[in-house]
């Protein structure tokens, strides 16, 4: 049952990487992203009662509204080259650079902050596992 698991969330995460790398989907999300002023955008590509998927763009200095728990364990496809800062609620930074096509894992109730602080927009697609 995990390998087939495991083969679902492949298949989606490829499914929305494919879309999200679509020329639209990439002008879409620059144009979001300098709209969302000092916050990133999310917007959810999917979402049933076994995943959510969502496209996040981090724009250039924007940081999250705070503090925030993820409910869910989640992979995160990092689409463009960048650095993203993570700060914990005991104040430790880390300050992680990322390659287009680099791929995450976070355990549920995770929480944190997430910073740009590049000169680009940072694009991420995140696929919860509920």
């Amino acid at each position: 049952m995990t390998r087939l698991r495991a083969f679902g969330v492949g298949m989606i995460a490829g499914a929305v990487v494919t879309v999200a790398l679509s020329p639209t989907a990439r002008l879409l999300a620059r144009v979001s992203a300098q709209e969302g002023p000092g916050r990133p955008v999310y917007k959810i590509v999917l979402e049933n009662d076994r995943v959510r998927v969502r496209d996040v763009t981090f724009a250039p200095g924007v940081r999250d509204n705070g503090m925030h728990t993820h409910q869910y364990p989640h992979v995160g496809v990092i689409l463009t080259k960048g650095t993203l800062v993570f700060t914990d609620p005991a104040g430790k930074v880390d300050s992680v650079p990322f390659e287009a096509g680099s791929v995450g894992f976070r355990e549920a109730n995770v929480t944190h902050m997430v910073s740009n602080p590049g000169p680009d927009p940072m694009r991420v697609i995140e696929v919860e596992l509920k």
